[in-house]
């Protein structure tokens, strides 16, 4: 099936009402009713605080919440914090919203002592976070563990922003997540930013004639220009890095995908197709598919879910370490 036959087939799926949640048994909706009912609205309450400081959180929480799931699952094992876990590796450097976390896990601690998990703060975060820059709702099914261990070697292995497709499609097919998934959760790169240290090689990745090889010449020469103290950010999405539109697959077919892991998705014919339909889609089934493959990114469980716990800080077990 070509991209735009699938593109059809999923809208027609939208409009029967055919799509349902992929979450595990071990997630339900109702898990909290009974339990701390207003769990939802005090976290979108407390996001909502944290996004009126400082905008640039909502696609922090995004990520923070990939880093999780993609290691150990969704156990909320990036928050733990001590000498080797995952939230001191290099890869973790750049991780931001931990305070968000902590803020909301307090308040909870307070409403509904010792009943939700951090893990389902992070995913119910990472959802309200991506409402503030006007992307889609999705309903999340909760029940995750927050499991107690924490190995700074295995965040080494997330993608750095340099892999090339076949590596990229590799790491997501070993998470249970699919090429389509791929893409469209690398479409959160719509929002946020990146620092220019992280770049700086690929910016001098060029040709003799001093041409880059994938990547637009007058992006180019801006982002040297913005770039040449290494400390500086740039914005993944040049053209509306605020808000979550498509605009991220418009600037890839332009050659204005900032990391290499963005742009090479475009060079490769196994991602090339899906990036063109969803560049000129006009924002109809991106959202759908974001909600989609986020629910997905949320149900991936590790060990955790059998001999985890509800953390009572999320930043160390509550044995000790």
């Amino acid at each position: 099936m070509n991209s735009h036959s699938f593109f059809s087939a999923f809208f027609v799926i939208i409009s029967l009402g055919l799509i349902s949640s992929v979450c595990c048994q071990d997630l339900n909706r109702d898990y909290y009713d009974y339990s701390c009912n207003d769990f939802e609205e005090i976290i979108a309450k407390k996001v909502w605080e944290w996004y009126k400081k400082d905008e640039t959180i909502a696609a922090s929480l995004i990520r923070l919440h990939f880093h999780d799931c993609s290691v150990r699952g969704c156990d909320a094992s990036i928050l733990l914090d001590y000498p080797g876990s995952e939230r001191r590796a290099n890869a973790s450097k750049t991780l931001r919203g931990f305070e968000v976390i902590d803020d909301i896990k307090a308040t909870l601690e307070k409403k509904c002592p010792k009943v939700v998990s951090c893990a389902d703060i992070l995913t119910a975060a990472a959802r309200d976070a991506t409402l503030l820059v006007k992307g889609p709702f999705w309903s999340n099914e909760y029940g995750r563990k927050d499991g107690r261990i924490s190995i700074a070697q295995e965040a080494e292995q997330l993608p750095k922003g340099r892999e090339d497709v076949t590596s990229l499609i590799e790491f997501y097919q070993s998470k249970g997540l699919s090429l389509l998934d791929l893409v469209v959760l690398s479409g959160a790169h719509t929002i946020g930013r990146s620092s220019c240290v992280a770049i700086q090689k690929r910016l001098a990745n060029c040709n003799k004639d001093g041409k880059h090889p994938i990547m637009a010449p007058r992006y180019l020469n801006y982002l040297r220009r913005k770039c040449k103290n290494g400390t500086e950010y740039v914005n993944l999405d040049a053209k509306t890095p605020s808000t979550f539109d498509n605009q991220y697959y418009k600037n890839i077919e332009s050659n204005m995908g900032l990391l290499y892991t963005d742009q090479v998705l475009y060079t490769d014919h196994r991602t090339s197709e899906y990036i063109g339909t969803l560049a000129k889609d006009d924002d109809r089934s991106f959202p759908y598919l974001f909600s989609s493959s986020m629910v997905k990114l949320g149900s991936i469980l590790g060990e955790a879910q059998d001999d985890g716990e509800v953390r009572l800080h999320c930043s160390r077990v509550n044995s000790g370490y």
